[in-house]
């Protein structure tokens, strides 16, 4: 869906958290597609403590609001007042809120009170948000109910909108996405680790399981089995440790990679485990896949069923340690089928492109304003 005049083209702002990679580029392709003066997106803090990201400089309009932000429970709660008056000032038709932080909230009264377009914007899914309170659901259902459009990065945000009764027209689709050009692997390069790990080492990423997975898989072998772990967090120390306790397992910690050097470990790997318990989606998968790694993943994360498939470039496995160590000691046994998933991979994450996710942020903006 496309405008052609610069009057029909809606002015557009965005309230999100903070700046992130995987959100960059899609913010660079909207500024490119809706114009400069017509796209701004305003964060409520530049960072915050658990994210090591260094970002590059971006083609795009915004403004870092002053932060406060409360750390409750591992959950960053942003409330800046001072986005009432960013919004009054760039007066745009359209604003997207990323959350239900007392700032995002903020920004939906405001388009409220001064009759604004509002369009949600979730990377959760209906089964990440099982165990909110009913408090929460009455926020979201009053949010929804003036609310546009919606937009989700998965099939599992729209089963979210649609337990709140949002029709399958009001939904689009806005991935979450890795650049896949930079994580194309080298034809005939060497992938010198069976198995990979890569995310926040933290309970919820289940860095010990892949441990264990990778210590099984060399007993199945009868080998010894590499693996990286690629990451920092709270459990890194622990995780190194219960590492020297497996003798059968060479495991190697570069630490945390910024995204740039990511690409030459991705394809340094054969294998990828994701033994998340929670993961809205998994760009680390999307990672992978552009590299040309089979992925095991548990059905807690977003990506599984979606990007990765069981049986075609991957499994989907619930938290059963012999049932991974089973597929991975297989497909690490067996090149052809590991090759076949390989390619599946790379086959599968095309579609996962920063133009195709801002285009869901536009076919959104221009159905709110121009409902059919």
């Amino acid at each position: 869906m496309s405008v052609s005049k610069t009057r029909d083209i809606p002015r557009v702002a965005i309230v999100t958290n903070i700046p992130a990679p995987y959100r960059i580029p899609i913010y660079k392709n909207l500024a490119a597609k809706l114009g400069s003066d017509r796209f701004h997106v305003i964060f409520c803090s530049k960072k915050e403590d658990n994210r090591e990201w260094i970002l590059e400089q971006s083609d795009f309009s915004y403004t870092f609001l002053k932060t406060h932000y409360i750390n409750w429970k591992g959950r960053y709660i942003h409330y800046n007042p001072d986005v009432l008056k960013d919004l009054r000032l760039l007066n745009a038709d359209v604003i997207i809120t990323t959350g239900f932080n007392p700032t995002h909230l903020l920004a939906f009264c405001y388009t409220v009170f001064y009759n604004k377009v509002h369009i949600p914007m979730t990377d959760g899914t209906f089964e990440s948000e099982q165990k909110l309170s009913v408090w929460h659901r009455v926020v979201r259902r009053i949010v929804f109910r003036f609310s546009k459009t919606f937009i989700g990065a998965s099939q599992g945000s729209w089963r979210l909108y649609e337990s709140y009764g949002i029709n399958r027209e009001r939904f689009f689709q806005s991935h979450l996405c890795a650049n896949n050009a930079a994580f194309t692997p080298t034809i005939g390069g060497t992938r010198r680790f069976d198995l990979m790990f890569s995310g926040r080492f933290a309970p919820e990423k289940n860095p010990l399981f892949a441990l264990d997975v990778a210590a099984g898989v060399a007993k199945a072998l009868n080998r010894k089995v590499s693996i990286l772990m690629v990451g920092s967090g709270p459990m890194l120390n622990q995780a190194r440790e219960y590492a020297d306790t497996l003798p059968d397992v060479e495991a190697t910690f570069p630490g945390f990679i910024q995204q740039a050097e990511l690409p030459n470990l991705y394809a340094s790997a054969k294998l990828f485990l994701f033994p998340s318990s929670g993961d809205t989606w998994g760009v680390v998968a999307n990672e992978a896949c552009a590299a040309g790694q089979a992925v095991i993943v548990t059905p807690d994360a977003g990506v599984a069923n979606e990007l990765v498939c069981d049986g075609e470039n991957g499994y989907v496995l619930a938290f059963d340690l012999a049932s991974w160590i089973k597929h991975a000691a297989n497909l690490l046994s067996d090149e052809a089928l590991l090759e076949q998933f390989s390619k599946n991979s790379i086959s599968k994450v095309q579609a996962y492109n920063y133009d195709a996710a801002a285009g869901g942020i536009l076919d959104a903006v221009l159905a709110a304003v121009n409902p059919a």
